[in-house]
């Protein structure tokens, strides 16, 4: 019997789920499951060149490089993948938060959960991003760069010129595509697309201002509503808060669920939208991000789940943990290929 095209992908996306599930390393090669042509370390070589980016569905993750918790404590915790399984997993989008790396301050960055050092240099980031971008140049990575405050190696007015050092005297300019437009998958495979948050002079997408909500600019949708009024725990979104609070043993997950659904109702309807949409799902209600996790993640499931026949586009999500949720990793990627 010949399969639909729609049956071709849920066959494809369920094999999936199961080798994810199993724990499967992917910082190699892996085993391709019945009715997969691809894998997920290679999903955007599978669409067209003339794909806009706009047009797709990009999981992600936020606080990209926080994956130890005895840098920061659970507090500052995000991720148990490292950036090269992130990568063998489908995700595509990578929240880096730089600053001034010690002993280094000259000429290098560290990346950082608001004040803790996570063990892990943006020289790391750049090149895990191009050894994998090696082996599936029909891929790309959209990057955001965060001036991330409250560290005690802050280089201030420096993060500029450190940056285009990045750029030019370590020369991993040609690794990033730079441009104030969203391209085409053409365009940018092969690359790092950069995303901009610091005072820079660079003809680059700027990240949307503001904190703690809903916010546009010529070129995004965000939203990142990452704490109630009231509640602060250490930063989940784009803000800078500090751990205080509860001992992370629970989380209700407040009204985050019904941002995350507004706007994924909005990315889907919107079919020729102008903007990228970001939807981050993470949360900070004075909960550890696992158990912030815990609470919103299913619910994003049971969104997916619903809306699993409907055609269209979510635009970028952040997650925590996505390796605790595979089927809300395997709906996202799977939008792609409605």
């Amino acid at each position: 019997m010949r399969l639909t095209r729609r049956d071709f992908v849920r066959t494809t996306v369920a094999a999936l789920a199961g080798t994810a599930a199993a724990g499967l390393a992917t910082t190699g090669a892996q085993a391709a499951p019945t009715g997969w042509t691809g894998a997920p370390q290679s999903w955007m070589g599978l669409l067209p060149d003339s794909t806009s980016l706009l047009r797709l569905t990009i999981p992600g993750t936020h606080d990209s490089g926080c994956t130890n918790p005895a840098n920061g404590t659970e507090w500052s915790h995000t991720q148990n993948w490292s950036i090269p399984e992130q990568f063998g997993h489908g995700i595509r989008f990578l929240d880096m938060r730089c600053n001034g790396l010690q002993d280094h301050m000259s000429d290098s960055f560290g990346i950082y959960h608001s004040s803790a050092y996570q063990g892990l240099t943006f020289d790391d980031v750049l090149n895990d991003s191009r050894d994998f971008l090696n082996r599936n140049p029909g891929e790309t990575i959209v990057m955001r760069v965060k001036k991330e405050n409250g560290t005690t190696n802050d280089v201030g007015a420096d993060f500029e010129r450190i940056f285009n050092g990045y750029l030019d005297a370590k020369g991993y300019r040609s690794l990033f595509w730079i441009g104030n437009r969203i391209p085409t998958l053409g365009e940018a495979r092969g690359r790092i697309v950069l995303i901009a948050q610091f005072a820079n002079g660079l003809p680059a997408l700027q990240w949307p201002g503001g904190d703690n909500g809903i916010f546009t600019s010529d070129r995004f949708y965000l939203q990142d509503r990452y704490k109630a009024n009231g509640l602060m725990g250490l930063d989940s979104g784009s803000g800078s808060g500090s751990a205080s609070g509860s001992s992370g043993t629970g989380s209700s997950g407040g009204d985050k669920y019904s941002y995350i659904r507004d706007c994924f109702d909005r990315a889907a309807t919107d079919t020729n939208n102008s903007l990228m949409y970001i939807n981050f799902t993470s949360y900070s209600d004075n909960a550890w991000p696992k158990d912030n996790a815990a609470a919103i993640l299913p619910k994003v499931e049971g969104y997916l789940t619903q809306h699993r026949a409907q055609a269209g586009h979510f635009g970028i999500v952040p997650m925590d943990f996505p390796d605790r949720y595979p089927n809300v990793l395997n709906l996202l990627l799977e939008k792609n290929f409605l």
